[in-house]
């Protein structure tokens, strides 16, 4: 990659970070890169990006050599391709040398360190030559399994700060360092030398003392942690991917009055292309021929087909679910409504508050506290007259003490534990990142397509004229409407199957562009659809059905008019219908302290109809995607710590910019993606349950923290007092570690709102 050239126009420079331990890292390069004349920088732990505005004509070779002289990696992000997703396969994507070397790390450390504490700690197992074998096993993890943490020690130092990577090198460090001294000149070294198993507290010169299960177990547990939060991780940059995977792979271009099936990305704009019933129309444009009806929910919330005909524009992405169209192409590649989607979501990650992790706070003031009291030890041991060696024994002994091993397990444990039971319970919660916002939320944001509605279209209600047999209405009206495609064509036949059994064959069906649909059905003449189209055969609703008619419309409905042998006999109404655990879900939100808001793209009867039947008080209707994000930032803005609830391609970009995102599983893999947590069940009541469960997993993960220092704080007086032995120093860290896994096993007892 090059990065000598100047920027000539440009004032926005994205860079790929590498090498961040935790957020307090991400602080320090976007401190040093604001310190730039002109620079403005904001740097996301979570998704390892920069994002920095620079004065035109900027280099960014500048920008990429401040981050490298922090300690970290810098990197402008590969050439983007025609369809806006970066050059290479999803695949490379996945790729990550860092997260490759820590399960490289991990598993050597596992195959090393399993047989270091077993030695150390069962004194059967201490055969002549032991201690040496454990040297031999524990030196190469220490080393080299924990040089990660070394490594970002050293820059910390570097930069005057302690984070939980300092407090790891430097307990894992001294724990091998004496163990070398001992080994090498006092007698832990000599034959038959064994650890027995003992308990008491006792003053000893630590001669004999060797403390590598210590440095190698916590070398261990922490990588473990690391891995998995890690891996976790990766799952940033797969919303962009999902969202540009949407598009159609393929489109037939009209050359020379002949279709021609090219790639999408070899659109050009200016092309007319051909889009069959059931296909995605390729890119955004203009309907040159033909009409049918799109289905746009995806991309703009609303729930009703889209009639399109020529002159109409439509949108990349959606589904034509009627007639055959010929499109114009308008807008092809980046311009496209998809892409600037991709854009919006990309800028909501990236615009995230980093987490600053709670393990990196504590340790930001336990390891000088530490470092003062070993030295404090040191001196106080010189100053009473006690010998060199037995000051430094107790002086080490307070550094490899306060090394807490289960500080590695108190997140990872939890989370394990935590989303484990979610996933039995029907909810996917991404990373630890994730939990520290449920516990601060006060806002929900509810989509209405979908998530509080089941999203299709659904035969509601049926008015018929005065002596009009309903069954005779619908036999007829079903019959006819299941011969057309048209989305609310089928939600009629469905409905009457459901009540009246199998439906007749209809003869001479007809579509009449954009009114409806005529045909005979059991030697009847029936026309099916808009009022203009019973009108066009001079027949009339009565003045109480088109009341009705009327009053269902207000209510943001669909109407369809009937009509047989020259009268109108009826209408049928079709609607998105509310979930039925919907209402039990907004007043469970509003019991555990949250503000429900409906948002939605669909117009205003509709939205404040659906509001009213569950419960909701507050209501934005016909917002499009990009005002979505807009009213969950006022909303932030406003103080207010927002979750969103959604399903679709419209949604993913507010779900990004929320503090806390919940996906339908029923919806989109770009609304999922952009998640944090995923409800696959698609019942309401589940982000209930996810929101109290990740509340309760990040309670659990403070309790493992306090007590994963809790115990090693407590044996710091008895190694400045030099009565650490090492079967004391491994029993505090396994009781620690014991007591974390177990406190995080309480999780799986957790229960669902209605199981209470």
């Amino acid at each position: 990659m090059s990065t000598s050239a100047p920027l000539t126009g440009g004032l926005g420079i994205e860079l790929e970070i590498g090498g961040m331990t935790c957020a307090s890292c991400a602080n320090r390069i976007e401190k040093k890169l604001n310190k730039l004349d002109g620079v403005s920088a904001t740097v996301n732990y979570a998704t390892e990006k920069a994002r920095v505005t620079v004065p035109a004509g900027y280099d960014p070779a500048v920008l990429v050599a401040e981050v490298e002289k922090t300690g970290y990696t810098a990197a402008l992000p590969r050439p983007k391709n025609a369809t806006g997703a970066q050059g290479g396969s999803s695949e490379a994507d996945e790729l990550d040398p860092e997260l490759t070397s820590l399960r490289y790390r991990l598993i050597g450390a596992i195959v090393l360190t399993v047989p270091v504490i077993a030695m150390a700690m069962i004194p059967a197992l201490q055969f002549t030559y032991w201690q040496w074998a454990s040297l031999a096993l524990a030196a190469p993890v220490i080393a080299w399994g924990a040089w990660p943490f070394h490594k970002a020690a050293w820059t910390n130092l570097k930069h005057g700060t302690a984070t939980m990577d300092t407090l790891i090198s430097l307990g894992t460090s001294v724990a091998l360092l004496w163990s070398l001294y001992a080994l090498f000149f006092e007698t832990a070294g000599m034959p038959g030398m064994t650890h027995p198993f003992e308990l008491t507290i006792a003053p000893s010169d630590g001669a004999a003392n060797i403390y590598l299960e210590v440095g190698a177990g916590v070398t261990m547990f922490i990588l473990a942690g690391r891995y998995f939060e890690k891996r976790s991780k990766r799952q940033a940059g797969a919303a962009l991917r999902a969202l540009l995977e949407l598009g159609a792979k393929e489109v037939s271009v009209l050359r020379d009055g002949a279709e021609v099936k090219i790639p999408s990305e070899e659109l050009l704009v200016g092309d007319e292309f051909v889009v069959r019933p059931g296909e995605k129309i390729a890119t955004d444009g203009i309907v040159t021929s033909g009409s049918s009806a799109v289905d746009a929910s995806m991309l703009t919330g609303e729930s009703v087909p889209v009639e399109v005909g020529v002159g109409d524009a439509v949108t990349g992405a959606t589904v034509n679910a009627g007639g055959r169209l010929v499109v114009r192409a308008t807008r092809v590649g980046s311009d496209t409504q998809l892409a600037q989607m991709a854009k919006l979501v990309e800028d909501a990650q990236t615009g995230k508050a980093e987490v600053q992790r709670l393990a990196d706070r504590i340790s930001g003031v336990f390891v000088p506290i530490v470092i003062v009291v070993a030295v404090v030890t040191l001196g106080a041991w010189l100053g009473a007259g006690f010998p060199v060696a037995a000051a430094f024994t107790a002086a080490v002994a307070v550094l490899v003490i306060a090394c807490p091993c289960a500080l590695g397990l108190a997140t990872p444990t939890a989370l394990l534990v935590g989303t484990g039971r979610g996933a039995q319970m029907g909810i996917l919660i991404k990373g630890p990142e994730v939990l520290e916002s449920t516990r601060k939320v006060d806002t929900v944001v509810l989509d209405k397509t979908g998530t509080v509605t089941t999203g299709k279209m659904t035969l509601v209600d049926v008015v018929t004229e005065p002596g009009v047999d309903r069954a005779r209405l619908l036999r007829l009206a079903g019959a006819l409407e299941d011969a057309s495609e048209h989305p609310i064509a089928q939600a009629i036949a469905k409905g009457a199957t459901q009540e009246v059994g199998q439906l007749p064959t209809p003869e001479d069906f007809a579509n009449v562009e954009g009114k409806g649909v005529q045909g005979i059905v059991e030697g009847t003449s029936v026309v099916v659809g808009r009022e203009s189209l019973l009108a066009d055969w001079s027949q009339k609703l009565s003045r109480e059905v088109a009341a009705a008619k009327a009053s269902a419309e207000n209510e943001g409905k669909t109407v369809v008019a009937i009509g047989w042998d020259g009268q109108a006999r009826g209408i049928l109404v079709v609607a998105d219908t509310v979930k039925p655990t919907s209402a039990e879900a907004i007043a469970q939100l509003k019991a555990i302290g949250l503000t429900p808001v409906l948002l939605t793209g669909d117009n205003e009867a509709v939205a404040r109809r659906i509001a009213a039947e569950v419960g909701i008080d507050q209501v934005i209707a016909e917002v499009l995607p990009k005002d979505k994000v807009d009213v969950v930032a006022r909303l932030q803005k406003e103080g207010k710590v927002v979750a969103m609830v959604g399903d679709g391609v419209n949604d993913a970009p507010a779900l990004a910019q929320a503090d806390l995102g919940l996906a339908m599983g029923t919806g989109t893999d770009v609304a999922i993606e952009a998640s944090d947590i995923t409800l696959v069940r698609g019942d309401l009541r589940s982000a209930v349950d996810a929101i109290r469960l990740s509340r309760k997993t990040l309670a659990t993960i403070k309790t493992n923290l306090f007590w994963a220092f809790a115990y090693n704080v407590a044996a710091i007086p008895v190694a400045a007092l030099g009565m650490l032995n090492p079967m004391l120093a491994g029993a505090a860290m396994a009781f620690s570690s014991v007591f974390v896994v177990g406190n995080s096993l309480r999780l799986r007892g957790f229960k669902s709102v209605a199981a209470l």
